[in-house]
């Protein structure tokens, strides 16, 4: 399993964190999310490695922006 940290911008509320998971989850691979707008982390598991690319443009899907930390 490998898991990967982001921080995100912009989130302020639980439907913030809702729409972050959503479009997370359609990536590929992606096993678990742990989101959390109080703090703006994102933790992604996967059984393999995982994209950073992918989960970055999802976090923007999502109307957001994240960085890997």
């Amino acid at each position: 399993m490998t898991s990967n940290d982001y921080q995100v911008t912009g989130m302020t509320c639980s439907h913030c964190e809702l729409s972050v998971r959503e479009e997370v989850s359609e990536v590929p691979g992606i096993k678990d999310i742990q989101v959390s707008a109080q703090t703006g982390k994102l933790s992604v598991t996967a059984d393999g490695d995982i994209d950073d690319a992918k989960v970055l443009a999802a976090v923007e899907e999502a109307g957001y922006s994240a960085v890997r930390v």
